[in-house]
This record gives C-alpha cells, sequence and structure tokens, in this order.
C-alpha cells in the first residue's frame, strides 16, 4: 500500500482577476469554473486518487494566516478531511511552503508521497488527471522526483517549459514517462512557437510528485540555506490547541528570514544530471492556471456568439465577450473583444486582448491605499460575513450573517455606538453586564464603550441590520476581550 498525502500551495493573490479576486479573497477560493472553488477542485482531484494500492491522507494545505478560516471552511464545504493548516507568518515562496509540508508529513516516522498542487488551477478532464498522477505516484513511490508537463496546445508565451531528453520515452503503466532534459524561462512567441514545431516541449504547471524525504535530501544538497532556516522555523512551531483548526505556526522570526525562492529554482530546475534525475508525466486533462480573464473566457461555456456571461447579463449584437455580474444588471449593445466584470463597488471594462494589464489598476489601488485593492463591500469571517449596503460621515450600516452555534468575539468599540435589528433567526447577545435573546424584528442598542458579543445559539443563519454611529467606524476600532478563533487584534 503506497501512502499519499496531497499538498496544496495556498499562496498567491491573483491580482490579474481582479476585481473579483482581492488579496483577501484571492482566486483560488473563487468559484470561476464550476459550483466549487479552485481550491475545492484542487482538493477534490487529490482526495479522488485513492484506490485498492494507494491510501490518501489528510491534506495538507499551506497557506497564510488572513486566509486560514476561508481555507478551512471550503475545506469542511467540500468534505474533505484536513490534516493541518501550515500558516506562513509572511510568503516566501513556494521551495519553504513545500518544506513546511515535508516536515509536517514526516512526522511520527512516517514518509508519505506528497502530490503538490497549486490551489488555482483548473482540470476539465479529471479521469486524464488521476492516470497521469498515479503513473507519477508509482515512480515517486520508489524514490524517483516526478514533474506533470502540461501537453501545450499553443505557443504560450505565459509559462516556463519543461524539455524532455529526446528518446527517453518509457510506458509506465497508464502514461509515458519521460526524462527531463532541462527547464526553460517563459519564452518570447517567436521561441514558443519553435518549441511547438520540435516538440518535446511541455509547460510547467508546478505540480510535483515525490516523497517527503526525497524533497528534504534534495533541498539539503542544492538549498542547504533554505533547508536549515525552514527547519528551524519548525522546530519553533506553534500548534492551535483546537482540533476543529489544526493551524500549526511556524517561527514568525525565523521563518520570515528565510530566503524566498520556488520549488523550481531551489530544487528542480538544478536536478537534471544530479544524483536526483527528474522525470515528467504528460498531463493532456485540459489544464488552465486560470491567470487572467481571457483565459477565464477560454474555458468557460459559450453561445453561440461566443459570449461567455454569469448572472444578470443583456446582450445583443454582441460576441466573443465575457461578463460577470455580481449584483446588477449588466446591458451590452454592439460590442465584441471585452471583458466586464460588476461586483458591488467596482466595475472593470477591458480589451479582451489586455487583460493582462489588470494588473496595472490593482498597483494604482494598492499605491492609493484603496480597500477595494484588499477587500470586497461583503466580508467573510469565521463567524459567517458582513455586507456594508450604505455610510456616510457618522453613520454605516451593514448587513450581517452569523453562522449557527457561531459568534463574535466579546468586544468594545471607542468611538461608536451600535443599533441591532434581528432580521431573521435567534440573537443571543451579551450587552455590558446583560445577556438578552431577540428574535425576528426586534432589536437593542449598544452604547459606545460597552463590552458587547452577538452570538447564534439557532440552528439556521441569524441576520441582522446593524447601524454605527460614531467619529470613527474603521474596522480597527476593536478591542477584543475573547474570541472563539484565536484571532489578535486587527
Amino acid at each position: 500500500m503506497i501512502s499519499v498525502t496531497p499538498v496544496i500551495l495556498c499562496g498567491g493573490s491573483g491580482t490579474r482577476l481582479w476585481p473579483l479576486s482581492r488579496t483577501g479573497f484571492p482566486k483560488q477560493f473563487l468559484c470561476l469554473s464550476g459550483t466549487d472553488s479552485l481550491f475545492q477542485q484542487a482538493a477534490q482531484r487529490l482526495a479522488g486518487l485513492g484506490n485498492s494500492d494507494i491510501q490518501v491522507a489528510a491534506t495538507l494545505i499551506v497557506t497564510g494566516e488572513e486566509h486560514r478560516f476561508l481555507a478551512t471552511e471550503q475545506l469542511r464545504e467540500a468534505g474533505i478531511p484536513l490534516g493541518s493548516a501550515l500558516l506562513e507568518p509572511v510568503g516566501r515562496n513556494t521551495a519553504p511552503a513545500l518544506t513546511l509540508a515535508a516536515l509536517a508529513a514526516m512526522q511520527n516516522g512516517a514518509d508519505p508521497v506528497l502530490v503538490v498542487t497549486p490551489a488555482d488551477q483548473t482540470v476539465v478532464d479529471v479521469a486524464a488527471f488521476t492516470a497521469a498522477t498515479l503513473a507519477a505516484i508509482s515512480i515517486a513511490h520508489e524514490g524517483g522526483v516526478v514533474i506533470l508537463g502540461v501537453v501545450p496546445s499553443q505557443p504560450e508565451t505565459g509559462y516556463g517549459y519543461i524539455q524532455v531528453e529526446a528518446g527517453s520515452t518509457v510506458v509506465g503503466g497508464p502514461a509515458d514517462v519521460h526524462k527531463v532534459k532541462r527547464f526553460v524561462e517563459k519564452p518570447n512567441a517567436i521561441t514558443a512557437q519553435g518549441y511547438l514545431a520540435e516538440g518535446g516541449y511541455f509547460w510547467n504547471a508546478g505540480m510535483f510528485v515525490l516523497k517527503a524525504s526525497v524533497w528534504l535530501q534534495a533541498l539539503q544538497q542544492f538549498r542547504p540555506d533554505i533547508y536549515q532556516a525552514t527547519q528551524q522555523a519548525w522546530d519553533l512551531r506553534s500548534t492551535e490547541a483546537n482540533p476543529a483548526t489544526p493551524f500549526v505556526r511556524p517561527g514568525r522570526a525565523e521563518f520570515t528570514a528565510i530566503p524566498a525562492e520556488s520549488v523550481d529554482y531551489a530544487v528542480m530546475e538544478r536536478c537534471p544530471g544530479s544524483a536526483f534525475p527528474i522525470s515528467m508525466v504528460p498531463l493532456n486533462a485540459g489544464w488552465n492556471d486560470l491567470g487572467s480573464w481571457d483565459a477565464v473566457w477560454n474555458v468557460l461555456p459559450k453561445d453561440a456568439q461566443g459570449n461567455a456571461h454569469t448572472g444578470d447579463v443583456l446582450a445583443t449584437d454582441t460576441c466573443n465577450t465575457l461578463v460577470h455580474a455580481s449584483s446588477r444588471l449588466v446591458s451590452l449593445v454592439g460590442v465584441s473583444d471585452l471583458i466586464v466584470v460588476e461586483t458591488p463597488d467596482a466595475v472593470l471594462v477591458a480589451d479582451k486582448s489586455r487583460s493582462q494589464d489588470v494588473k496595472h489598476i490593482v498597483a494604482q489601488l494598492q499605491n492609493a491605499q484603496r480597500e477595494e485593492h484588499t477587500l470586497h463591500r461583503k466580508v467573510h469571517r469565521p463567524w459567517g460575513w458582513y455586507d456594508s449596503i450604505d455610510e456616510g460621515g457618522r453613520f454605516k450600516v451593514k448587513r450581517i450573517q452569523v453562522k449557527p452555534k457561531a459568534s463574535l468575539s466579546l468586544q468594545k468599540h471607542h468611538h461608536r455606538a451600535e443599533h441591532w435589528i434581528v432580521v431573521t433567526g435567534t440573537a443571543e447577545i451579551t450587552n455590558g453586564d446583560k445577556v438578552l435573546t431577540l428574535t425576528e424584528n426586534q432589536s437593542t442598542y449598544i452604547p459606545l464603550g460597552e463590552v458587547h458579543r452577538l452570538a447564534n445559539p439557532g440552528t439556521i443563519p441569524l441576520e441582522i441590520i446593524e447601524v454605527q454611529s460614531g467619529s470613527y467606524l474603521g474596522e480597527d476600532d476593536i478591542v477584543r476581550f475573547e474570541d472563539t478563533y484565536g484571532r489578535a487584534q486587527p
């Protein structure tokens, strides 16, 4: 029986998919194709690898502090068991992230095969993905280093390439296996066309299969500085006491000091010709990393005019467009090759051929320190969500939903008072030294500076309208006294 541990790398912000993807809710957690998020799709693909010869362990994820509840909640919704969530205090690229996962997987003397994938890709043909990955697992179980190479469909300039050795093809079960000759950087258009004409080149999708011990041995040989620094951070880790949230935090100062490097640069590109020869299994499964809005358009179903429309959209004399309407009607007349993405607080209109340049808008938002760079109007929290539906100089109105049996922190505010009106469900409210229960159409008032908490003791979601009033209404005006989710002060 081969023991396999799925490893999902959940970093990245997906700035080219703004305004749907934002720092606080990046693209891997969005439903861009199908009914599940890209992260959920990745977890489901890996969990489906088990058979009579392969035992798939609970999933390991590597993510940041700000996305920990989002990731764990989406796994719960998808019914995927979570082994640990390894929380990076800062991003250090994929080599330290994979090293954390390998160290975690080898606890208690285990040495599983790691199937490593980014969280933000889509695969159309899951059966083909499974066949290719099973072939890679059989090689990795014997100590090999394996990468999945995507069969190119066009001369793409946005991906790195893998060149395999001529005549190195051997039949390895359900898929061919090739020896890797070299990795090459993202090419220009002419070079990419040459790669396709020559053959033997594949896209590097960043999906690797190898034993945890093999990764650590290779890292020790090629980048001992990264290995030693990550090991030190791991040795100083802390683990969340609550088993429902298995968060593991490496030492903050030690992890911050790790050199930032990718898996490719740190190890994979050094493997050909070394003591760690690397093999490649071709992947021909409708793979796409959805790195831009035109890539999203490519994978979505379209009408006879080439339009891919989601939400409330009306169009006439329009072709080859992508429209994503989140909150209102979007209408198009006599246009073509446009990207239109509407959210409650921002609208993007772009020429489809220029969709990569959305990153320049994001840079402007970031430089201006505008909130639209980071958060949506609707903000997800571990207890539920809130939607800021209106605000003025000294007031803000929020719609708040609290999950059954969940609660906000025990807190107070220095600069604002709050009125709460229950819309649906049952609210248990701590207001100073009083605890009261409110139901639909009942309300209460939280004076400025009063210690308070909102909880949902019921079995259906609680929804309230909150009206804030005061001199300062920022989200950082919170003093937390108790918090179920272990959150620090903002």
